[in-house]
């Protein structure tokens, strides 16, 4: 690999000058004639904004399997009472996301936080772990679950092949692929289409449980809290289910140098969309329980198709496609936002140059956006992709906690900073402690697979060093991987992004 020295900074925040790339042109500043800079272009609006955030939120689990937390709550009440809380819990962190997002106006979210608050070791560690495995893992999941209620419709009466699962599921991962890597514009596009058609799916549930309550269907909410009662251990792991439903809200911060008058449109955007999200959540919840009791939701692998077969009749087939284009959604979003992490990390020189290269025509960071595809396809076609993602669950909450809890650090080291958007401390305190606990919480519930999550991340730590800060590597090598990085460049039409002449 070609390394990039990583940037030193400095004690207000800034970048020692003429170390950092930055994305975008100086105000009223021309290019040359016969020239043009290459760069990632300022093209998400608040409601492009908006659409990411829903769109990445609103996957698969709030129709197939909201069991996770009635299980472990032990009654309706109490569930409702979870799914209400972890909404204002992760409006807490996407608020405090704000305030960071407006603060430090670089892309790469929770990487880029991580390293300007805590320095490059733990935020390469985060990329290394998110790049290998996290995200072509859950990539897949949420590949494979389009694949298979994409099918679903056309297999009412018999078991869907798994082969049959795996092609429709790699199609759609290529398209979304391609779709990313041609355009910034149509892939927001399709991403505000797609979030509408989440929205519908969700109504598609709302509307007939609103009305089941108006004719007076309440009896699954007598004795809402009646039931078997929530353990100590049970009701974390409640939380655990829920907040994870909700992640998504900081995928808005991995692109903030393409956002629109980020110091307005990005708190504007967590809020409307965590709203709506945290009312269609309960909303959703609530409808099921109009016409589902506790132990059949209990029993259900798929609620939404439960639910809408017993009240919308034909109808209910068009359950699995909105399903299915929903988690073409999080597909998309996705790919969008990470493929900025995976930039960002390559400008500040922890990943391979060529993946913080503009293609010269679509301006887009082509890159940065198919090096998942050939991970992920490995994935699909291989092992137990969910004990893969359990046994990493833990660090997502880790790293993100880190992140909140470096804005109460530089509330603290840089009181001067200029905060357009500011939050109460009480926010990134108690949310920042929950992702803590929820880390506790998993490495005592199940210390196994928590273990093996901390060795497969503990594993960045040589590679920091024999990658990053091992200057001497030998001659071959640098001429090798420098011919690589050429070759890529020549088939993929790319170039730094600061200064090419236009091909």
């Amino acid at each position: 690999m070609t390394r990039k020295p990583v940037v030193a900074t400095i004690p207000n925040g800034g970048y020692l000058p003429g170390t950092v790339k930055e994305s975008l042109p100086s105000p009223g500043g021309k290019e040359p004639p016969g020239q043009e800079t290459v760069m990632l272009k300022k093209k998400i609006t608040l409601l492009r904004g908006i659409s990411i955030i829903i769109g990445t939120i609103i996957g698969s689990g709030i129709f197939i399997s909201p069991k996770g937390v009635l299980q472990n709550t032990g009654s309706v009440g109490m569930s409702l009472i979870v799914w209400t809380a972890c909404g204002v819990l992760s409006l807490f962190g996407a608020m405090s996301y704000a305030e960071l997002g407006t603060s430090i106006k670089k892309s790469g979210g929770h990487y880029t936080y991580i390293l300007e608050v805590f320095g490059p070791l733990p935020a390469f560690v985060r990329v290394w772990v998110e790049l290998l495995i996290i995200r072509p893992a859950g990539t897949a999941v949420i590949s494979l679950a389009f694949g298979r209620y994409f099918l679903e419709p056309f297999f009412i009466h018999c078991e869907i092949p798994e082969l049959a699962i795996q092609l429709v599921t790699a199609v759609g991962l290529t398209a979304v692929m391609v779709l990313n890597s041609m355009s910034v514009s149509w892939s927001a596009r399709i991403q505000i289409f797609l979030t509408f058609c989440k929205l519908i799916a969700i109504l598609i549930i709302i509307v007939p449980g609103v009305m089941q309550l108006i004719k007076g269907q309440t009896q699954h909410f007598k004795d809402a809290f009646s039931g078997r009662d929530a353990s100590i251990m049970g009701l974390p792991l409640a939380f655990y289910y829920g907040m994870y439903a909700y992640a998504g809200w900081f995928y808005l911060n991995f692109v903030t140098e393409e956002v629109e008058n980020p110091e307005k449109n990005i708190p504007l955007a967590i809020g409307i969309s965590m709203a709506i999200v945290t009312i269609g959540y309960v909303l959703t919840n609530v409808a099921y329980f109009t016409t589902i009791s506790a132990e059949e939701l209990l029993l259900s692998n798929a609620v939404a198709v439960t639910f809408a077969e017993r009240l919308l009749g034909n109808f209910s087939l068009a359950v699995p496609i909105f399903v299915a284009l929903t988690c073409f959604g999080s597909m998309n979003g996705g790919v969008f936002a990470v493929s900025r992490l995976f930039y960002v990390a390559s400008r500040e020189g922890h990943l391979p140059e060529i993946l913080s290269m503009i293609h010269v025509r679509k301006h887009t960071p082509l890159p940065a956006v198919i090096v998942l595809y050939p991970l992920t396809m490995v994935m699909l076609f291989s092992g137990d992709l969910y004990s893969l993602l359990n046994f990493l669950s833990f660090a997502r909450w880790l790293f993100i906690g880190l992140a909140v809890a470096g804005l109460i650090y530089l509330r603290y080291k840089r009181p001067d900073m200029h905060r357009p958007f500011k939050v109460p401390l009480f926010i990134p305190a108690l949310f920042s402690f929950t992702c803590f606990f929820m880390v506790a919480l998993s490495l005592y519930s199940d210390p196994f697979s928590t273990g093996i999550g901390f060795i497969l991340t503990m594993t960045g730590v040589p590679a920091y060093y024999l990658f990053i800060i091992w200057d001497k590597k030998p001659k071959w090598f640098r001429r090798l991987s420098g011919r690589i990085t050429r070759t890529l460049q020549i088939i993929l039409e790319v170039v730094p992004e600061e200064d090419c002449h236009k091909l």
